[in-house]
């Protein structure tokens, strides 16, 4: 069982030191200007909304990464994610500054709400799209393909699965399908025999999922601040825990635009800490977390 790795050091990094023989300068605290540089860049590139008073959170989370450079200062770290051209040091930075925990059929909920009444109204369809938008490591995605695999049985076909997040270094790890056994115990009994692969050597204590169950779910890099009116009319879209970190009317524009891509009936799945109180848009409410699309 092999394992897809992501990493980047120095290499191709604008400003990098080019040798690790001394240890690198500590970076310095955050100014108010650098704070206000941070915040812009990471609102206008995908979306996040910085707070005032994030300082101490930010400077500590972009600073092993300055050390790592061998660079002396934020400042200096900033100059570097510019220039950079291939745009994995912008990359990095936007996963230094989000939290990034999943789980297997987290927020259960809607997993009920699909297996219970969402799937057995698609079922005799010839073909429908589900979209995790954000998927992280996958495994929401592989939570949705597991649950709809024991719903639609032999009409398994019929789920075209979609599942797009910003990070490279994320999705390498959602299409790698590797994870802890101990996560095991989040999927009901007789899941993991069905759909996941007991690692052995040096995988042991790792469960891989199933290649003929990986190449159900398509995975693709997507930042929800770009166009994505080019996808097809999804059934149903799962984006959780993700409009937490932008504001108001950044989240009205993404609803809105979900909205958009949600066929008629369609239901859009949100976070249970999240809310679309004073997000106008034109679709149904439901219950919490959970909204739909009007039928035509």
């Amino acid at each position: 069982m092999g394992m897809m790795k992501s990493s980047m050091g120095t290499q191709g990094v604008p400003g990098a030191a080019p040798g690790r023989h001394q240890a690198p300068p500590a970076a310095s605290g955050l100014s108010e200007r650098e704070f206000r540089q941070i915040r812009e860049l990471a609102h206008r590139t995908f979306g996040l909304d910085l707070k005032p008073g994030k300082e101490a959170l930010v400077n500590a989370r972009l600073a092993h990464r300055v050390q790592e450079l061998g660079l002396a200062s934020i400042a200096e770290y900033l100059e570097a994610v510019k220039a950079d051209r291939t745009g994995l040091e912008l990359e990095r930075l936007i996963n230094a500054l989000t939290t990034n925990h999943t789980s297997f059929l987290r927020e259960p909920q809607h997993f009920e709400l699909l297996r219970a009444q969402v799937l057995p109204a698609l079922a005799r369809r010839a073909s429908f799209w589900v979209w995790s938008a954000g998927c992280s490591t996958g495994e929401e995605p592989y939570s949705i393909l597991f649950t709809a695999a024991e719903s639609l049985g032999a009409r398994i076909g019929a789920l075209r699965l979609l599942a797009t997040d910003i990070s490279t270094r994320a999705l390498e790890r959602a299409q790698a399908g590797i994870y802890p056994a101990e996560r095991l115990e989040e999927l009901p009994a007789g899941w993991a025999q069905r759909y996941l692969q007991r690692g052995t050597g040096r995988w042991e204590g790792s469960v891989r999922v199933k290649p003929e169950w990986r190449a159900r779910v398509e995975f693709r890099r997507l930042n929800l601040m770009e166009d994505f009116s080019f996808l097809p009319p999804m059934a149903v879209i799962f984006c959780r825990n993700v409009m937490i970190y932008f504001d108001k009317p950044t989240q009205e524009r993404l609803v809105r635009r979900f909205e958009e891509r949600l066929e008629p009936g369609g239901w859009l799945l949100i976070g249970h800490s999240e809310g679309l109180m004073g997000v106008r848009h034109g679709l149904e409410y439901v219950k919490p977390a959970v909204y739909r699309k009007p039928a035509a």
